[in-house]
């Protein structure tokens, strides 16, 4: 099959269906998509709340509760001990289906009659850990979203298998880290990004095997650095203590002249290695992976997000979570034993043939199921079928999908949901700016309503706030134990898009943490900090470049300041390099970006 053009159903912009696209989508059995992958991804993660947590009550229980949901929510919510008790069944709730109303709105009815559970996670594994979503196997953890196997951890997402870390983003095998982003197996590494194996490290990107290093760059196997200049232990110490790094100023004073100084090196195309033929971004051991952000030791896939377990193999469209999916299709947070499963969110654990449904566990053969669970098998609308049965129906039901679609209003256009697409974001049970798409895809409310989803106005807050920003004390030595007790002002004071919490308090292990680590106490609110710490991280959009390498000798690159003089031979001799990429570095940044081969020349 030929590669064709298609307008997109909610942007109107032109995307591209390519002949492997094509092959994919007759393999699964479901037509091509109606809208581009930017939008396809947007609307998914509109269904994704990892980090706006309320309290409300158990609808089984009554006992207080943390949940995702708000107390408003129009179905009922279950702690997770009630979730999982034989107390309800959820084939309770199955209807038939009715061939005169369109599937979506059967669906919707259903979803919001079944129960939901509070947070996501396996419960049984937290161990003083209730303030977290999406975790497993934590211990003495606070505010970790998508984050697993961690002990005296706090404020962060991504996080796996690290020890006493406080607001970091994408991190592995960590330890006293803080205000870090995309880091492995580092220890006492603050403010940096794109590290490995790096200790007592401030500062800095993308260096491996360092330690006892200050705003340094592409550096490997070094020590006593700072803004990539060798000093002696004597002279590294002296200045450290100049830089005055345990106050607020001093750290803004020296993030500002890292920043510069990260501007005059090459970066590499890619965030990613041991790969195979692969575009996008974070994207490490895989093979024929494409235009994916965030992947692992995953093959033939493509359009993904947060692939964070393997292997994978033959998924598109599918954002978050892994662990031996295949044949996957825009589908939401699945795995651990996924296969031939289609326009599905939250199905984890041995499921097979699902097609739109949610929240399924250890089942098979679903169609339009929700919170279906204990190895139920041949069910649509959560009732039970026999094989025969339910082998005849989804034929038919695909068909009304097809003759009887679902119809979105957007201003003055409509859209139409047939068999084939993701769940309309009508559908969602949260609002846009609740969900992951408002840090991936930041809209302004105006915005939101445009594109047909919901906005939530901000809950009327009640702190005291006993201590404004300009007072918030600036240098370790000023913080006392009565902080405890005060409600401090986010800097950005409710003004930002950033799902600000205008105030915030500091918990006795965080103040603990910054004590130790002679750290002053931040003056964001932990949502501002993420938000941050998600700008530091490459967006998951990528431009058609080239290598900026002009070759080896004297040239410097065409960039602002001082520049960057090559120091080594480049196979293209002194001419400039010819490579063409795909890359997340947009033309518009100040970054200089170099192919694979010529960044290795520079750094390896």
């Amino acid at each position: 099959m030929n590669q064709e053009s298609r307008q997109c159903q909610a942007c109107n912009t032109e995307f591209v269906i390519e002949p492997a696209d094509f092959v994919f989508y007759e393999r699964i059995k479901v037509p091509p998509p109606t809208f581009c992958p930017e939008c396809r991804l947007q609307r998914r993660i509109s269904f994704l709340n990892h980090r706006t947590l309320y309290r409300r009550k158990c609808n089984l229980c009554n006992k207080s509760i943390i949940s995702i949901y708000s107390a408003e929510a129009p179905f009922p919510v279950y702690c997770p001990d009630c979730y999982w008790s034989d107390k309800w069944d959820s084939k309770n709730y199955g209807r038939d289906y009715d061939f005169s109303v369109p599937f979506f709105e059967q669906f919707k009815k259903l979803s919001q009659s079944v129960p939901h559970i509070s947070l996501m996670g396996l419960h049984t594994t937290l161990i003083n850990s209730e303030y977290n979503n999406l975790v497993s196997e934590l211990r003495n953890c606070y505010l970790l979203f998508n984050s697993d196997y961690n002990e005296n951890c706090s404020y962060g997402s991504e996080v796996e298998h690290s020890k006493e870390c406080v607001d970091n983003t994408m991190i592995e095998s960590c330890e006293l880290c803080y205000q870090g982003v995309n880091l492995t197996n580092c220890y006492g590494t603050l403010f940096s990004v794109d590290c490995e194996n790096c200790q007592n490290v401030w500062f800095s990107k993308s260096c491996m095997n360092c330690s006892d290093c200050v705003g340094c760059i592409n550096l490997k196997n070094q020590k006593f650095h700072i803004f990539n200049q060798p000093y002696t232990k004597e002279e590294y110490d002296a200045k450290l203590k100049e830089f005055r790094l345990d106050s607020r100023r001093g750290i803004a004073e020296v993030a500002k002249r890292a920043q510069e100084e990260y501007l005059k090196f090459p970066n590499k195309y890619i965030h990613g290695r041991q790969n195979v033929n692969v575009s996008g971004d974070y994207i490490n051991h895989c093979k024929n992976v494409r235009k994916t952000h965030i992947a692992l030791e995953s093959q033939e896939c493509k359009y993904c997000l947060w692939l964070l377990v393997g292997p994978n193999k033959d998924c598109y469209d599918v954002s978050q979570f892994g662990d031996n999916l295949e044949r996957v299709y825009d589908s939401l947070v699945c795995g651990k034993g996924v296969s031939d499963t289609v326009f599905s969110s939250f199905c984890v654990d041995n499921v097979t043939s699902l097609r739109y449904s949610e929240y399924c566990y250890n089942a098979q053969h679903m169609f339009g199921c929700s919170f279906m669970q204990r190895g139920n098998t041949y069910c649509i609308l959560n009732k039970q079928y026999s094989k025969e049965e339910y082998e005849t129906m989804v034929p038919r039901i695909i068909q009304h999908m097809n003759d009887m679609p679902y119809i979105s209003q957007r201003g003055n256009s409509k859209i139409e949901y047939r068999y084939g697409e993701f769940f309309p974001p009508e559908l969602s049970p949260f609002s846009y700016n609740e969900t992951e798409a408002q840090e991936f895809m930041p809209l302004t409310k105006d915005s939101v309503a445009e594109k047909g989803f919901a906005w939530k106005e901000p809950s009327e807050r009640n702190y005291n706030i006993t201590i404004k920003n300009e007072a918030v004390p600036d240098s370790t030595e000023e913080i006392h134990d009565s902080i405890l007790e005060a409600v401090l002002e986010c800097a950005h004071r409710g003004t930002c898009n950033e799902q600000c919490a205008t105030a915030f308090k500091i918990t006795a292990p965080e103040l603990q943490f910054y004590k130790r680590m002679n750290l002053p106490l931040p003056d964001l609110c932990s949502n501002c900090r993420s938000y941050q710490r998600m700008s530091k991280r490459n967006p998951n959009k990528l431009w058609q470049r080239h290598c900026m390498c002009q070759g080896t000798g004297d040239k410097y690159q065409e960039t602002e300041g001082e520049g960057y003089k090559n120091t080594a031979k480049h196979f293209h001799g002194d001419s400039p390099c010819s490579n063409e990429f795909e890359t997340s570095y947009s033309p518009e940044r100040p970054e200089i970006v170099y192919c694979e081969a010529c960044y290795q020349a520079e750094v390896a």
